[in-house]
């Protein structure tokens, strides 16, 4: 079992606050013989008529030495995850959730902003001291 990232609990009950019911902690991924460990899996309702929206969260803090080696490294595990779970939870949406921190001392870089909009990386920015979620990026 994978050890837990930094801000993994603050994102866990910014979601709950969200109104989301987390479902598995760890979401585990299997596809034949490999088994991977996303942080988190999520449902919720979003209308009676359309069901529930289910998502997976890698949760990642970007404390390393180096944020160009954490964004490489969560590129990297985001595809392999992506491309699993296309393969046995297509319904699910696959989400990286990051301190609102790292966003605004991180992310908002312009090369930063370039590369996750080629990537089309969705992103959960969250409040790590008042557990909240602050935005979505689909």
């Amino acid at each position: 079992m994978p050890k837990l990232d930094f801000i993994h609990r603050s994102v866990k009950n910014a979601l709950i606050a969200d109104g989301w019911r987390v479902t598995d902690d760890p979401y585990i991924i299997e596809y034949l013989k490999t088994r991977l460990y996303a942080d988190l899996g999520a449902e919720k309702a979003i209308a009676a008529e359309r069901g529930e929206q289910k998502i997976v969260i890698e949760v990642k803090s970007f404390l390393g030495a180096s944020k160009f080696q954490d964004l490489k490294e969560a590129l990297g595990q985001y595809d392999i995850y992506r491309y699993l779970l296309e393969e046995t939870a297509p319904e699910r949406k696959l989400y990286v959730a990051i301190s609102n921190e790292a966003y605004s001392n991180f992310f908002s870089q312009e090369v930063i902003k370039l590369i996750l909009d080629k990537h089309q990386l969705p992103l959960i920015i969250v409040d790590i001291n008042q557990e909240e979620v602050l935005k979505w990026i689909n």
